[in-house]
């Protein structure tokens, strides 16, 4: 690991505190200084109200704010404590409608669980190694989903569905290596 972590700063957004202090416990071993929790995006808002994160990482289902209304609030929010805060999705929740919902509210990366610490570690890394510019486009900020040049030509770039795209099944499970495709191809 030739990532220096030991001054980045993480919040771990998880209703589930066995989760939360498995993913510390990763998060220490690869040598992060300070590992915040929160058990829910309200809990995570009110938190970063006196200390924001580096990085934060984020649960998908919980209440009374998920993980997605979070993201929407981070990158939308006049109140937002920064807009620009890299976002990891950690999620038992693989399907295709919900990984592009993620990616278009403004995650920066997706992680399946159960997780692995070098899935972890490589998703971190992207975000650190690899930041995507932001972009802001009608209702969208956050990083361009854009990635392959040669996929966005035309129509598709100013917003326009492409005249030949495929219909995809909104409850097709995609595997970790294909959401990877996905957020960095």
């Amino acid at each position: 690991m030739g990532l220096k972590l030991d001054r980045v700063t993480f919040m771990i957004v998880d209703d589930n505190a066995p989760i939360r202090s498995m993913v510390r416990q990763v998060l220490r071993a690869m040598g992060v200084g300070l590992v915040r929790e929160a058990a829910d995006g309200s809990d995570a808002l009110i938190q970063m109200r006196t200390e924001i994160p580096d990085i934060l990482m984020t649960d998908w289902v919980m209440s009374p704010m998920d993980g997605i209304e979070l993201t929407r609030y981070i990158r939308r929010s006049k109140n937002s404590p920064n807009q620009f805060m890299p976002i990891i999705m950690m999620t038992g929740f693989g399907e295709r409608s919900r990984v592009f919902q993620a990616r278009d509210v403004g995650v920066n990366e997706f992680l399946v669980k159960p997780l692995s610490a070098s899935a972890l570690f490589t998703r971190i890394s992207a975000v650190i190694e690899r930041p995507r510019q932001f972009v802001r486009v009608g209702e969208f900020f956050g990083p361009d989903r854009r990635r392959r040049k040669e996929e966005y030509a035309g129509d598709e770039r100013r917003g326009k569905p492409p005249a030949a795209a495929p219909k995809q099944s909104g409850q097709t499970a995609m595997s970790q290596n294909e959401i990877n495709q996905v957020f960095n191809p």
